[in-house]
């Protein structure tokens, strides 16, 4: 709702007003992306992170030379167990 519709109206819609807003804002937080310019992973298929750029992270995926396929550290980790 706009400034104007809240003013006149508050009253009537208050609760769904918020509720609404609440809504936009959670999935504008916590929307994944459909893809990176890595593609997903291979076993997966979930979208393979960005690299960060701190020095001291380890990074999150793992390139098979073997193969030539790079791979999530979840899954990395899960072959490893």
């Amino acid at each position: 709702c706009s400034i104007k519709c809240q003013k006149d109206h508050r009253s009537q819609h208050k609760r769904a007003c918020k509720e609404r807003a609440a809504e936009l804002r959670d999935e504008l937080l916590f929307k994944q992306p459909e893809s990176t310019h890595l593609g997903d992973c291979p076993i997966c298929f979930i979208p393979l992170p960005l690299p960060s750029r701190q020095k001291n992270k380890m990074t999150e995926v793992c390139y098979h030379s073997c193969c030539s396929k790079s791979i999530c550290l979840g899954c990395v980790y899960e072959s490893r167990l």
